[in-house]
């Protein structure tokens, strides 16, 4: 072989390579254009055109938009049943993250550790989680009812009176709460055993070694290294709270929810997404209805923003 051909054969080399970094890099961004056009598509521009006809009154049908400004929004305040809606989904929201987020994980921690039937166990906490809606909440229509429901049935045996779950103001947002939890409880069971399996196990070798107790290895060692999965189950568990919709709406449909549509007694179980649902398809206010949810879309941004902050303070990633 001649020099000639020995020095041109690195030349060619990084012509064949930048051929094929060419090629690559081409078919990286027509793959990945599908994907940003599809957010585009079904995500921005709804979220666009959302926030431009929140500026309007708009009925959807029959009518031209009317430019009404910041009107809609200004509404929003003085509006008594809005104001009521948002107290209600502050309160599911606490009620989840009190409640569902520390019961996945005991269920987590029950499930980490060698006993029988413990993959049938995990499954069947997990069920509802695929289980449709529509499903749960007529299911839950009968274990919530008042004369034959099986929840008053099981607190008979405990001395306690009968609880009117779906017609009492005071109860309806905690049956909701009860049957959310049910609900979504296996999820993040499930995240957190895979949080609780990627923890090495020489951390606990070593605190075995030192004497401490199941305790203090939970605190100490399980918590600070669980955190990660935490904060991801805490936020995702909040921006989905916020959304509730189809709980409400099919558990009370039918019931003593008045003018607005699965709210329960009184109004007790209107929430955001609720209201907002009544607001631009059942009364034909899509601007208002906009509006709203426009409002929830920033409480969601504010939220997010403030636990990525937060997050630095407790969150530790292991190294």
């Amino acid at each position: 072989m001649s020099e000639r051909s020995i020095d041109k054969t690195p030349v060619q080399n990084r012509s064949i390579m930048s051929h094929r970094d060419k090629a690559e890099r081409m078919w990286g961004f027509i793959f990945v254009g599908f994907v940003v056009s599809g957010i585009l598509t079904f995500m921005g521009f709804p979220l666009l055109y959302g926030i431009y006809i929140s500026f309007f009154k708009w009925s959807i049908i029959g009518k031209n938009p009317v430019f009404l400004g910041l009107k809609n929004y200004a509404s929003l305040l003085n509006d008594h049943l809005f104001v009521q809606a948002l107290g209600n989904t502050v309160k599911y929201v606490i009620g989840i993250i009190v409640f569902c987020v520390p019961l996945s994980l005991l269920l987590a921690l029950l499930f980490n550790r060698e006993m029988p039937f413990v993959e049938g166990l995990k499954i069947a906490y997990y069920l509802p989680v695929i289980t449709m809606m529509v499903a749960i909440a007529m299911v839950w229509r009968w274990v919530l009812s008042t004369e034959y429901g099986l929840l008053n049935y099981f607190l008979g045996f405990l001395g306690i009176k009968k609880v009117a779950w779906l017609t009492d103001p005071g109860w309806a947002m905690p049956g909701l709460i009860i049957m959310s939890i049910w609900k979504g409880v296996g999820f993040n069971m499930v995240l957190f055993l895979a949080g609780l399996k990627n923890i090495p196990t020489v951390y606990y070798e070593a605190a075995d070694i030192d004497g401490a107790g199941n305790l203090k290895k939970f605190f100490k060692i399980t918590l600070p290294l669980l955190s990660p999965t935490t904060f991801f189950i805490l936020l995702t568990t909040v921006i989905h709270s916020f959304q509730i919709f189809e709980q409400a709406l099919i558990l009370f449909s039918g019931g003593a929810g008045g003018e607005i549509t699965g709210a329960g007694p009184d109004n007790a179980c209107n929430t955001l997404v609720l209201y907002l649902y009544n607001n631009a398809f059942k009364w034909q206010r899509a601007g208002y209805g906009s509006a709203q949810a426009f409002f929830l879309f920033i409480i969601l941004i504010i939220f997010t923003i403030i636990q990525m902050r937060l997050q630095k303070r407790w969150v530790h990633y292991e190294v």
